[in-house]
């Protein structure tokens, strides 16, 4: 597998933890521009959650109606703008429509405002399969010449392959905007340290918080290191930002002492349905 080239130059994280009101579009946007506006200056890519234009439900919520193209979409539009006026490289996922088609897709937009990426959710919880289409396509994209980042979404933490392909294209840094109510803090918070260390890249969660009239989400966004080390946290209530240095060199310190992925032998990995 091939990517974009591996770059010793640091990048600074902000990951933005939000209670958006679903439906309330235009309101969320707002909010997100003036975290946006906030970390100009500070950081150089700002992670949002799952869905943080839209909130996220699945009952309810007329998902085709709140999809927008991509990128032609009014959302995207303005969050480019909130982008280019800022400095900062903006990501986080939102409804997609293609056609009749809807997607829960990443973007990545960066400092002047141009897409630089897209990554459809590949992996659809079970219960999201009758509202999302999966797409079919893993991604990894640099912003100029800053570290090369990786995408998975929310229930995506689960398949460690996911997370081992991604860096074995060169992602030095995985993002995953997540949406996880409370009652599953374990998973979030295990899987993404545990994505981490298997693959000693750095990863950063950005989960919803909040009650937003019928999911309480759990909060607990982190940033962790390529040992497995959570260096930034989010508590389980408010809507805050936590940041971060992305070192490449600490990744590749942590693969020459442990050259996990160099010594694979994926001829003896033939996956199986569960029990075959």
């Amino acid at each position: 597998m091939s990517g974009p080239p591996a770059v010793n130059r640091p990048l600074t994280v902000a990951v933005v933890q939000t209670a958006p009101r679903v439906g309330m579009v235009a309101e969320n946007l707002a909010a997100a521009g003036e975290r946006i506006a906030g970390l100009g200056g500070r950081a150089q890519l700002v992670l949002f959650p799952e869905l943080f234009t839209t909130g996220y439900r699945r009952d309810g919520m007329d998902h085709l109606a709140l999809a927008e193209r991509v990128p032609e979409g009014p959302s995207l539009r303005r969050l480019a703008e909130q982008a280019r006026s800022a400095r900062v490289a903006v990501a986080g996922t939102l409804l997609e429509r293609d056609g009749e088609k809807v997607y829960d897709t990443a973007i990545l937009i960066g400092p002047d405002g141009e897409l630089v990426a897209k990554y459809r959710k590949t992996h659809l919880y079970p219960a999201e399969l009758a509202y999302f289409s999966p797409g079919d396509e893993l991604v990894v994209a640099s912003v100029g010449n800053s570290v090369p980042v990786g995408f998975a979404i929310c229930f995506e933490h689960a398949f460690p392959e996911i997370f081992t392909a991604l860096a074995l294209r060169g992602a030095r840094l995985i993002v995953i905007p997540s949406a996880v109510p409370r009652g599953y803090e374990y998973l979030l918070d295990l899987r993404t340290r545990a994505r981490a260390q298997d693959n000693q890249v750095y990863v950063a969660s950005a989960n919803l918080v909040g009650f937003d009239g019928e999911s309480d989400w759990c909060g607990g966004s982190a940033i962790v290191d390529p040992r497995g080390e959570v260096i930034a946290q989010a508590g389980g209530e408010a809507e805050v930002e936590i940041v971060a240095t992305i070192d490449p060199g600490r990744i590749e310190r942590e693969r020459h002492q442990e050259p996990a992925l160099e010594h694979r032998r994926p001829e003896l990995y033939r996956f199986q349905r569960p029990g075959g």
